[in-house]
This record gives C-alpha cells, structure tokens and sequence, in this order.
C-alpha cells in the first residue's frame, strides 16, 4: 500500500527523519534521504504488523491536503512511499468480477501508467474505502 510520508531534512548533524501521519507514532529516520526512506518502509510494515496482531483497525488513510495543514510538518517534504503490507492480511484469494469495459480500461491505463498491477489496484482501493489496511 501506499502510504503518505513527510520528511524532515536532515544536516551534516542530523539524520532524516520520516512520519508517516496517517499511522500514529510511525517514524524513522536515516543518515540519508535514500536510507529514510527505506526505513519509512521498514516502519510501516513493523506498525501494520503490531496494530493487526493486537487486534485493532489500521485508520482510513486521510489525503495528503488535510496533513499538509498541520502547523507541525510546515516546512517539510512531501512523498509516497510503497510498503508491502497486503500479505500481511492473510493469503490471496483469487475471485471473478464482472466490470464496465470502459471502467477496466481506465484501471488499466492507471496501472500501466503509476506502476502495478490490476489486482494491486482493485485491493488497494478497496481496502481504502473499506478503511482498512
């Protein structure tokens, strides 16, 4: 899934640092943006992993505008980082939908364009909907 970040530019002194707003208390850092980011990944997953195992809902993800309103990331960078945690809701199930041509088309044309595949699509969406991870 993809997951909002925002990030703290680091210095010769500090590292990166990365929150990821939509999963409370989910951050990291590293010494460079490359390996922040990374990490953010890392960060995300180990947090789904946590929330999931205690038996709690991972929150409906907020869009990037409502965060970029938080006095507290004023100044920071924007990004999207890509965690793979989909596995850890269990195995894949494979189903047959019926869709609008038209409408397969254009996920079609979003996933060769943003990268993935149809079914990544189709789950991610639906598990933002459904506010679930």
């Amino acid at each position: 899934m993809r997951y909002i970040v925002v990030i703290e530019p680091g210095s010769e002194t500090t590292a990166w640092g990365v929150v990821v707003p939509d999963l409370p208390g989910c951050f990291s850092a590293g010494d460079t943006l490359d390996e922040a980011m990374e990490n953010a990944k890392e960060a995300i997953y180990l947090w789904v992993e946590t929330t999931l195992e205690a038996g709690k809902k991972i929150p409906k993800q907020q869009p990037m505008e409502r965060w970029q309103k938080e006095p507290d990331f004023a100044g920071w960078i924007w990004a999207v980082v890509d965690a793979p945690v989909e596995k850890l809701m269990g195995p894949a199930e494979k189903v047959n939908v019926t869709l609008p041509r038209l409408l397969l088309h254009k996920i079609d044309e979003h996933v060769h364009k943003h990268g993935g595949t149809r079914s990544g699509f189709l789950a991610e969406t639906a598990a933002r909907a459904l506010g679930a991870a």
